[in-house]
C-alpha cells in the first residue's frame, strides 16, 4: 500500500499560507496540535476516554451472550444479535451523522452522541424481552455512531499530520481499554449479580467518561462548518468511493473487524464449555488481554516508520493468523496466548488502515472516515453473526475457519495494493523518460 497523501483537510486548508523558511520572522506559526504542546495532552486523553465509553457500550452485552441466552431462553445466534443490532446500526448511522458534524461541528456532534448513549446505556437492564434488548442495543449503535468518524476528523484538523497515526493510535487504544475494562467489569458483576446488573454499571462508568470528555476537549480552532447539501455530500461519496486505495481501507478494516468480531462474540460459549467450563467472572478477566491492543495501537506509528504502512499491515495479519491457528488449542494457557495474538495484530491493523484513511482523503475527511468507520463496523456485525452459526454448525474450529478466510482476504488486498502502487511507479517513471525526450 503506498504512502497516502497527507495534505490539508479543506475544512482549514485556506487558512493556511505556504510555508516559509524557518528564518522567516513573518511565516504564519502552524497552530494545530503537536506532542508536547498546550492542549494535546488533554484533547488526547478527552478522545481516549470518549473512545473508553464507545467500546464500553457497543460490546457491553458481548461477554454476557451465555447469560442472555439462558435468561430469555434463546440460542448464541439470537443472542448474538445485541451485539450486532448495535454495531449494525453503528455501521448505517455514521455516513449521516458525519454529514452533520460538517454542519454542526465535531465537538458538538460526538457530545450529543456520547450523552443519548448513556442514556440508553441505563435503560439497557430494564429490557423485558430480547427483542427489546436487541431493540435498545440498536438505538444506542445509532447513537455511538456520531462518535468515530467525527474524532477522527476532529484529530485529522486539530493535529499536524506527522503526529496524526499517534493521536488516533491514544484513540483506538481507549477503544481496547474500554473493550476490555467493560468485559471484565461486566463479568465480575454479573457473577455475583446478574447481567442487568452489570450492563448497568457499564452504563454508569460511560456517564462519567462522558462528563469528562465534554470538560476536558479543547474548542476546535480549524474547523469551518459546511452546509448540508445533499448533492455534494453525494458527490464526495462517490469520489471517496473511486478512490481504489481508500476502498482497499475500507475492505481491510472490515475484514480485520470480522475477525475480531467473531472471535469475541463466541469466546465466552467456548470457555463455559468443556474441557474448559470457567466461571463467568474468569471469562470476563480474560479480555485483559485489551491491553496488549492497547499497546499495539499506541505502537501502530512506530510500526510504520519503521516497516511501512504495507510491512506493519503484513506483520499485524501474520499476527492475527498465528493467534488464530493456536486458539484451536485445548490447553487453555494456548487458547490464552491466541487471543494475546489476535488482539495485537486486530489493533494495530486497525490503525494502521484508519490513519491511512485520514491522510488519504484530502477533501471530506468526515465522510472518508465516516465510510471506513460503516465497513468496520459492518464487519463487526458479519462476525458476531457469522462466528455465532460457524460455531453452531462446527465448534470453535467453523469459527476460526471463518477468521482465517478474512485474514486471507487482508493479505490479498495488501499485495494487490502493493501491486497496484509497483504498476503505478512504473507508468510515472516511462512519462518521465517520454517527457524529458
Amino acid at each position: 500500500m503506498p504512502p497516502a497523501s497527507s495534505g490539508a483537510s479543506v475544512t482549514h486548508a485556506a487558512a493556511l499560507t505556504p510555508s516559509s523558511p524557518p528564518t522567516d520572522p513573518a511565516a504564519p506559526a502552524d497552530t494545530r496540535l503537536n506532542p508536547g504542546g498546550p492542549g494535546y495532552r488533554r484533547m488526547s486523553f478527552a478522545l481516549f476516554l470518549a473512545g473508553v465509553a464507545t467500546f464500553a457500550l457497543l460490546y457491553s452485552t458481548q461477554a454476557l451472550l451465555p447469560l442472555v441466552s439462558a435468561d430469555f431462553g434463546v440460542s448464541a445466534s439470537s443472542a448474538s444479535w445485541t451485539v450486532s443490532a448495535a454495531t449494525g446500526a453503528l455501521a448505517l448511522f455514521v455516513l449521516p451523522l458525519s454529514a452533520l458534524s460538517e454542519r454542526f461541528g465535531r465537538r458538538t456532534l460526538m457530545t450529543l452522541s456520547l450523552t443519548v448513549a448513556v442514556v440508553v446505556g441505563l435503560l439497557v437492564p430494564f429490557a423485558p424481552s430480547i427483542g427489546a434488548l436487541i431493540a435498545l442495543r440498536a438505538v444506542q449503535g445509532a447513537a455511538l455512531a456520531g462518535l468515530p468518524a467525527s474524532a477522527m476528523a476532529f484529530l485529522a484538523e486539530e493535529v499536524r499530520p506527522k503526529a496524526l497515526v499517534a493521536a488516533i493510535g491514544m484513540f483506538v487504544a481507549g477503544n481496547s481499554i474500554g473493550g476490555m475494562s467493560g468485559r471484565i467489569i461486566t463479568g465480575w458483576v454479573a457473577q455475583a449479580w446478574g447481567w442487568r446488573v452489570a450492563v448497568g454499571v457499564v452504563g454508569v462508568v460511560a456517564v462519567l467518561c462522558a462528563l469528562a470528555f465534554r470538560a476536558l476537549l479543547p474548542a476546535p480552532r480549524h474547523f469551518t462548518a459546511g452546509s448540508l447539501n445533499p448533492k455534494a455530500l453525494g458527490r464526495t461519496i462517490r469520489s471517496h468511493l473511486s478512490n481504489p486505495l481508500l476502498c482497499r481501507l475500507y475492505a481491510i478494516g472490515a475484514l480485520f473487524m470480522t475477525v475480531f468480531g467473531a472471535v469475541y462474540t463466541v469466546i465466552g460459549y467456548r470457555l463455559t464449555e468443556a474441557p474448559f467450563s470457567l466461571p463467568q467472572g474468569i471469562i470476563g478477566s480474560i479480555f485483559l488481554v485489551y491491553l496488549v491492543g492497547t499497546v499495539s495501537s499506541a505502537a501502530a506509528g512506530k510500526l510504520v516508520t519503521r516497516l511501512g504502512r504495507r510491512g506493519a499491515l503484513y506483520l499485524a495479519v501474520s499476527t492475527t493468523a498465528g493467534g488464530l491457528l493456536l486458539s484451536l488449542s485445548e490447553s487453555l494457557a494456548m487458547v490464552l496466548l491466541g487471543l494475546v495474538l489476535i488482539t495485537a495484530g486486530f489493533f494495530a491493523g486497525h490503525a494502521v488502515a484508519s490513519s491511512s484513511v485520514s491522510r488519504t482523503a484530502t477533501a471530506g475527511r468526515a465522510q472518508a472516515s465516516a465510510l471506513y468507520q460503516s465497513a468496520y463496523y459492518l464487519g463487526s456485525s458479519a462476525g458476531g453473526t457469522l462466528g455465532a452459526v460457524a460455531f453452531h454448525a462446527g465448534g470453535w474450529a467453523g469459527t476460526v475457519g471463518l477468521g482465517l478466510l478474512a485474514v486471507l482476504g487482508v493479505v490479498s488486498l495488501t499485495v494487490w495494493g502493493s501491486h497496484a502502487a509497483r504498476v503505478q511507479e512504473r507508468e510515472q517513471r516511462r512519462r518521465g523518460l517520454v517527457a524529458a525526450h
